[in-house]
Formats: C-alpha cells, sequence, structure tokens
C-alpha cells in the first residue's frame, strides 16, 4: 500500500501499472479540498499527451495499480 499524505499530494507523480489508453506517467494536477480538510477532487494528467482524468484520490494507495513517482 502506498503512504500518502493528502496536503502533499498536489504536483505529486505515478505510473500506471496498466497503462490507461497508451498513457503510463501521471501528475497530480488539481486536489480540492471541502470544509472539514477532506480531499473532495482529485484530478490527474498525463505527461504525454495532457490528458486529464479525475479519480478517487485513494486509488493511487493501490500497488497493483499505481507507483510513486515515474518509472
Amino acid at each position: 500500500m502506498n503512504s500518502i499524505n493528502p496536503k502533499k499530494l498536489l504536483h505529486s507523480k505515478w505510473t500506471a501499472v496498466q497503462p490507461m489508453d497508451k498513457q503510463k506517467h501521471f501528475e497530480v494536477t488539481r486536489v480540492v479540498f471541502d470544509s472539514k480538510g477532506q480531499i473532495r477532487e482529485c484530478m490527474i494528467t498525463a505527461a504525454y499527451s495532457g490528458a486529464t482524468l479525475l479519480i478517487d484520490w485513494r486509488e493511487l494507495q493501490s500497488q497493483e495499480r499505481w507507483l510513486q513517482g515515474w518509472r
């Protein structure tokens, strides 16, 4: 399980274990917090194409799907 500090999530880099639409490297480009400090929205952007995707930030904790950093 990847350990993630929600306050350091913005601009973090991730590698998809299974490429999505031929995209493998992503960066977290937007994190929106609610009034209680919980993450409400997380957007990742593909490094190569610039395509964006809204995801549940908790998905990044799964090492079967995501690896921290670009590999």
